[in-house]
């Protein structure tokens, strides 16, 4: 395994992400994006577990209010929006392949693991099926990388800089 292209993580970013996930964190490399606070918002997670298993999710949702922003969007449909867009706009469809092979390109430069060889996440690069994996790989990669995890970003009603952060490890919301 390389060195992956984020710091690894501190003890207390572990422990926060086991609270915010509600589990303990597992095979955690780094924190690939945070808050402007510096709650963890984005885990990079081995691409190999510590039992073996391939994991394709490199980048992984872990922040509260985050994930049930993104959950918002699904549960109004716009995958399926997303889904027909794809199908209609082919530049689209070429910065969204190409977000394919960028994911594809960060996990490698950790580890390649032969099972997963051409498996990214979120659906990528034919259909959109999992908006946090591709609003986590916006968060981590930055705006530009992945169209369609971009544009959940957008709509989502979260922002990784809205100083609505809250507390760190649940990421639950104060009143402005």
């Amino acid at each position: 395994m390389t060195r992956p292209p984020f710091p690894a993580p501190e003890p207390i970013d572990i422990e926060l992400v086991s609270e915010q996930l509600g589990r303990p964190a597992r095979d955690v490399l780094g924190i690939a994006a945070r808050t402007a606070s510096g709650t963890p918002t984005v885990v990079a997670t081995a691409p190999r577990l510590s039992d073996g298993t391939p994991f394709p999710t490199l980048y992984y949702l872990s922040h509260p209010g985050a994930t049930a922003a993104i959950s918002q969007l699904e549960a109004d449909g716009l995958m399926r929006e997303l889904n027909e867009r794809l199908e209609q706009d082919e530049d689209l469809r070429d910065r969204y392949r190409a977000a394919h092979e960028a994911y594809l390109a960060d996990r490698d430069s950790i580890q390649v693991v032969p099972e997963l060889a051409g498996i990214s996440a979120g659906g990528m690069p034919n259909r959109v099926k999992c908006l946090h994996a591709l609003a986590a790989h916006s968060l981590a990669a930055g705006p530009g990388v992945n169209p369609i995890g971009d544009l959940a970003l957008e709509l989502a009603d979260w922002s990784p800089d809205d100083g609505r952060a809250g507390d760190p490890a649940t990421g639950d919301r104060r009143p402005a």
